[in-house]
Order: C-alpha cells, then structure tokens, then sequence
C-alpha cells in the first residue's frame, strides 16, 4: 500500500475495517484513524452464509420463539427446596442405574475419571464388593448409563449419580419444574474426580448419613432458600459460581446456620459446620441445579436457537438447543488451557469434563468472569482478560439478566442466552471456565483453565435448524 505525502500530513481520518495489521501502518505513518474490529459472517464459510441466509428467511419465527424462551429464562425463580435420595426424588430413575455428565456415552468409550467414579459408585451401592467386581458389572449391559441432562440432573466433572446418593432438589417456582444436583465432596481425592478408595466412599455414606439429612431439616425450616438472589448477592462479592463460589457458600452457610442450630443433632452439629466451613466449592453443585432449573424451562419451544444444555463427559462436547428437541450435537471434548498444579503438565490432563458448564449457558461462569476478577489467580490470564471475556461474550447472546450485575461494569447485567445463530455468525466460541481432571481415575484435579466450546457443535445444530425450517 502506498500514502501520498499530502494524504499522510493532512486532516484525514481513516476507518480501517479488517485486518488490524493495516491499522498499526497507517499509524506508523502518522495518519490518524480508528480500527474497527470485523470479520465476515461464519468466517466467510461460503455454505454456512448460505445457511444463515436461508434461517434469515424465517427470522419473525425465530425472533417471536427466542423471545419466548428469553422470558421463561429471566423470569425463573430457582429455589432450593428439599435433600432427597436420588433414586426417590429423579423421575424415571432405577436401581441399576447411572447418571453421568455430558452427552451419552458407554462403558467401553469413558474416560479414566468417570470409569473410576462409576467404579465407585457401585461398590457405594454394595452392588460390588471391590473394584474389579464393579469393573465386570459395569461391562456387563446390566447397568443403564445415562446423561445427567436427560433427567433434569447435573454433576460436575464425572457427574455420576446413583439411587442412594442423595440430590439438591431445585425448583423454579415460576415453571414448576425441578432440577437435581448431587452434593460437592470438596477437593482433593473425590468421587467426581475418579477416586474411589475406601475412604471415599466412607465419606460419600456420611454425607448421605448425616450430612444430607441435617441439609434437608434446616432447608424445610427455612421454607426453602431463594437461590436467584443468593446467586445475585454471591456476583457481587466476587464470585461467579462457577470455579468461584467462596461468597456463595458462606451466604448459604449463613442462611441455614439458624436452623442447623436448631434442627440438627447437637453431636453431629460440629461436624457439619466443618465441612461447610472447609468446602469453598459447596455451592457449584447447588448453583449447577439453579442453572438447570432455569434453562429447561426455555427448553423445548420450537423454532428457538437458544441453547439449553453445554456438557461434557471428557470425550465429547455437547450442546442441546431449545427448539431442537432432546438430540445431542456434538463434537471431540477439547484440552482445558490454563495452570497445572506443581507436578503436573498437558501430558497428564483429561479432555474437558462436566455439567458445569451449565453455569456459563446460563450468563455465569465464564460470562460473568468480570464479577470475579481474583479468579484469574486460578484459571490463568489477568483481570483485564476476565472483563474481555464478559465483554465478548455478550455479542452471541439474546439477552442480559438483570438480576445478575457486574459491579466492575457499572453494573451491567450479564450476558445470557447464547444464540447459535449469533456463534455461527460471529466466530465466537463460547468460554468456559472449568477445573483440569488428570487422565487417570482418583488422581483428581491438577489445574483449572479455561476452554472454547467447539463450533462443530453449534454448526451441526445449524445444519439441523435450517432442515426444519426447509
């Protein structure tokens, strides 16, 4: 590109467009402009502008069905309402059965921590007495492994779920509709993670024993607990209930500690209120039911481009769409990039792993990464970057929840409702902010990351979606 010397020394501002490249060498040669930041729709994939165009042709449908699904969203009143065992309160839930996270998957293609939890959950059953008694029932077909998100459930991590394991019981008192969530063991060596050792399990029976029952008497004394503005108040004190939950936890310990007081047995008491004390993650699985709750009461309204369901079970990556019925669309379960526990590296990491990303479909987690800028000491990057991903994500979202605000953004609210239209069209994989597994069963956690959800997802559902309007 060549400047005449009249252009270079005269008043002339330039709009660069595109390549920012162009921007840096008009203002090496001193030519004042502004750079604005454009690609071209779907990368300009030919065959997926295509698509959009034909979408585009039915847009009013599509507008007056997202509008829809927007409104059920942000007028959802999840509320913590009772424990029960999971094979007591799940619908549709059976004896030989197991929920896990992500899309569907078999035994034999599992990765090594959700092996290694199912493994345990077996021998927590007393449906086998050791490990390789569980690995052969497991293998066996007589075992139904099903997703989490297929019965209004979530986990994190490996997500599994069996019929004595007790479950948060969520219900959106707007939609009438529940959503479950088993308990957070804490961090270390846990069943999500694949760990499966005899204290393990011991812990897994107390919590069911003890601390679920002292749970479930202080939440009935409580009439519940309103889990939208705890979320609310939780945003502005620096969490984003997802990786960050230190405030969230400590406003539902303080919430429930009058009833405990009263409810639960004086020598078990203490107990309780250790753990809690020393479980800064406790709320993620109770926030994950809040999510779930939330968004499958926008889920299934035909012509709606609304995502309802990001999950992972640490070899594919899947999203469910709101007009798109219950089917998977997937795509390979992507490497987490971010800090490593002292010892450990990319060689030892798992392929992302969880429901937990139930909180970013929602506008938490890594959409409200600017609420919580101290979480960059954990997943990596710095507080800028955490306002950035906020920032960026709003473009391929329906709407913002003004019921959750970002103080650091003058309190706006956060973008939610990720629009698969708008990720096409964009270029913009949504973020997610999530724990690193190791590969192997019981290791545990060895980092946290962040991680893109893959387009291939959002392209197959694309694909879908102008099938059923064709």
């Amino acid at each position: 590109m060549t400047l005449s010397r009249d252009l270079i020394n005269g008043p002339v501002k330039v709009v660069n467009v595109g390549l920012e490249s162009f921007a840096h060498d008009l203002t090496s040669l001193g030519v004042a402009n502004i750079h604005v930041e454009w690609r071209p729709p779907a990368n300009g994939d030919p065959h997926l502008v295509r698509l959009l165009a034909l979408i585009e042709e039915n847009i009013d449908v599509i507008n007056t069905a997202n509008q829809k699904a927007v409104n059920r969203l942000l007028e959802a009143q999840p509320k913590l309402v009772d424990v029960k065992l999971a094979g007591e309160v799940i619908p549709g839930f059976e004896r030989n059965m197991i929920l896990h996270s992500g899309p569907p998957i078999t035994w034999s293609k599992m990765c090594g921590p959700m092996r290694g939890a199912v493994i345990g959950a077996l021998i927590y059953e007393g449906l086998a007495d050791n490990a390789e008694q569980a690995e052969k029932l497991a293998a066996s077909g007589e075992i139904k492994f099903a997703p989490c998100h297929e019965y209004s459930a979530v986990g994190p991590m490996s997500g599994i779920i069996s019929a004595s394991m007790p479950v948060f019981v969520v219900e959106n008192e707007t939609a009438g509709n529940r959503a479950y969530s088993n308990f957070n063991e804490g961090l270390g060596k846990v069943l999500r993670f694949g760990a499966n050792s005899p204290e393990i399990i011991e812990r897994l029976r107390w919590i069911r024993d003890v601390l679920a029952p002292a749970l479930r008497n202080a939440i009935l004394a409580c009439g519940g607990v309103d889990l939208k503005t705890l979320t609310a108040k939780a945003l502005q004190m620096g969490d984003e209930c997802h990786n960050r939950n230190l405030a969230a936890t400590s406003l539902l310990t303080r919430t429930l500690m009058p009833a405990l007081v009263k409810t639960c047995p004086p020598n078990k008491l203490e107990e309780v209120a250790s753990f809690l004390a020393k479980n800064d993650h406790f709320y993620l699985n109770i926030s994950m039911a809040a999510c779930k709750a939330i968004l499958d009461a926008a889920h299934g309204i035909p012509g709606s481009t609304l995502v309802t369901a990001m999950a992972r079970n640490g070899v594919e990556f899947g999203i469910r769409v709101s007009g798109l019925g219950n089917e998977w669309f997937t795509a390979p379960a992507p490497y987490v990039k971010g800090l490593y526990f002292p010892g450990y590296n990319d060689e030892d990491a798992n392929p992302d792993l969880g429901d937990s990303a139930i909180t970013e479909t929602c506008g938490l987690g890594g959409f409200a990464m600017a609420a919580a800028p101290a979480i960059v000491q954990f997943v990596g990057g710095t507080p800028q970057d955490a306002l950035n991903y906020t920032l960026e994500m709003y473009n391929i979202t329906l709407t913002s929840n003004p019921a959750y605000t970002i103080p650091n953004l003058g309190f706006r609210p956060t973008p939610t409702g990720i629009d698969v239209l708008k990720v096409v069209e964009t270029g913009i994989n949504p973020i997610i902010n999530t724990g690193i597994a190791h590969r192997e069963a019981g290791v545990g956690q060895i980092g946290a990351g962040l991680v893109r959800a893959p387009m291939e997802c959002f392209v197959a559902a694309l694909h879908r979606l102008a099938e059923t309007i064709s």
